[in-house]
């Protein structure tokens, strides 16, 4: 059973929720933290101001009226000390150092339930603990509070009584504040998230639609027919790189779609000279026999018309020896001979086709003496003939043949130029100059350029052109060394 994917605008979509609302979570919980941090260090900071108060006030009264060292006397000054929790609003209660009740506004269970005392080892823990504090937190029916345990001190430094200070901490009026705060930012970040969520639903789709774009046009794409380019506006990098491989990917197909349609035409072609030559070559050599037999075996009896007779004859064999021709040239293209390369003077073997076309005012230049080749001779002879041949007949009558052969030699490459005056080629030919059966001779089949290609190729060489229309073309073969 196949689990249905999530699609990637579904992916964007809920990964910008999540984000933002989780960044809610997180402000909302940081923000609750931050009060709570900050409500116990004031709560803090205001008991222990108050505490000191109170001490500043006991130890005034104490010191005045010299308790410090005379216990008896402190009930005779209670209304003092009720005064106090008056004044400040507090409660309190005072104990010796042993722990015995001197004065009290309030007490914890556990002290009421020892007899209103302090226990005696906490107590003498207390007195001998340095700093003289201890604080804990209680909860009774009024709820939690702070309690506080500290040793007072005269003017003199002496210890003289332990107080105890319950500080209750009122926060019904900030939790008020803070729920209101709270609620107040649900609804702000409600509508966030309610705008985050119309925002990444748009911003999804903007994503999305470059490659939904090309999703389509990769769908439409195909070897044998016209493909188009993707061209998108305001792409991102990361998008743009793609519609560039796709576009670049496109190139490359109609560069294999053109080479493959011009393979298979070049079979096809090599297909059809097997044939033709096959066909036509079979009947020739026992019509030519034929025609010879009957010129010989005729020309006894005929006499005078003799000349005629031969000159039909010789019409005749000419024509067959034409057609022979043709098929040779068919055959020759569809068997090329494979290319046996070997280490050859590519100088000599181009002087020699150049020294047989001597009579056409053609010029050879040489970088050097001997420049040695990897190349099958005789199919370079062949290239070379047809070049050649090739440049004398695009030369008008009335034009006095320039032909230069130029050999040229590099580092890894070795440059052979053939340049003519004649009459070059179009505009509209230049497309169909290599293709087996172009040709603008009103002779010939138009097989030779596409041998000299193939040939070419089969040295990993590469051969091009520049031509001027009635003004002379220059065939460039570049071979490897």
């Amino acid at each position: 059973m196949f689990k249905n994917k999530m699609s990637l605008r579904l992916r964007i979509f809920i990964s910008m929720i999540l984000l933002v609302f989780t960044a809610t979570l997180l402000v909302l919980g940081s923000t609750y933290y931050q009060y709570r941090t900050e409500s116990d260090q004031y709560n803090s900071y205001r008991q222990e101001r108050k505490e000191n108060q109170l001490k500043k006030q006991i130890n005034y009264i104490v010191d005045k009226y010299e308790l410090s060292n005379n216990y008896l006397e402190w009930d005779s000054f209670n209304n003092d000390f009720v005064e106090i929790t008056k004044i400040h609003s507090v409660e309190y209660s005072i104990f010796t150092l042993e722990g015995k009740p001197l004065f009290y506004s309030y007490l914890p269970l556990d002290v009421i339930s020892n007899n209103y005392s302090l226990d005696t080892d906490f107590a003498k823990m207390l007195v001998s603990n340095e700093e003289g504090k201890f604080t804990s937190e209680n909860t009774t029916d009024v709820g939690k509070f702070q309690a506080s345990y500290s040793v007072l001190k005269n003017n003199l430094g002496e210890k003289y009584a332990i107080l105890f200070f319950p500080y209750f901490q009122d926060v019904s009026f900030a939790e008020s504040e803070l729920n209101v705060f709270l609620s107040t930012l649900y609804q702000i970040y409600f509508i966030m998230l309610v705008v985050a969520i119309v925002l990444a639903y748009f911003i999804s789709r903007f994503v999305t639609r470059s490659i939904e774009t090309i999703r389509l046009k990769i769908g439409q794409t195909g070897l044998l027919k016209k493909n188009e380019k993707i061209y998108l506006n305001n792409a991102t990098k990361e998008i743009d790189s793609l519609v560039n491989s796709y576009n670049k990917m496109i190139d490359d197909l109609e560069d294999s779609a053109e080479k493959l349609a011009k393979t298979e035409r070049e079979q096809a072609w090599q297909e059809m000279a097997k044939q033709v030559a096959h066909e036509i070559k079979n009947p020739l050599t026992p019509m030519r026999l034929t025609i010879q037999s009957f010129q010989k075996n005729s020309g006894l009896k005929l006499g005078d018309d003799k000349p005629k007779l031969n000159d039909f004859c010789d019409s005749l064999i000419e024509q067959i020896d034409t057609m022979s021709n043709v098929a040779t040239s068919f055959s020759d293209f569809a068997t090329l001979p494979k290319t046996q390369l070997e280490k050859t003077d590519i100088v000599g073997a181009t002087k020699k086709v150049v020294e047989i076309f001597e009579q056409n005012n053609i010029k050879l230049e040489t970088s050097s003496e001997n420049i040695f080749v990897k190349l099958d001779k005789a199919q370079w002879i062949r290239v070379m003939t047809n070049l050649i041949k090739n440049s004398i007949q695009a030369i008008p009558h009335d034009r006095e043949p320039s032909i230069h052969v130029k050999i040229i030699e590099s580092a890894k490459i070795v440059k052979i130029i053939v340049s003519d005056n004649g009459m070059g080629v179009s505009k509209k030919n230049k497309e169909k100059i290599f293709e087996p059966k172009f040709t603008t001779k009103s002779d010939g089949m138009g097989l030779g350029l596409g041998i000299v290609k193939n040939i070419i190729n089969s040295h990993r060489g590469n051969i091009s052109y520049k031509s001027k229309n009635k003004k002379g073309t220059d065939f460039t073969i570049s071979l490897p060394k």
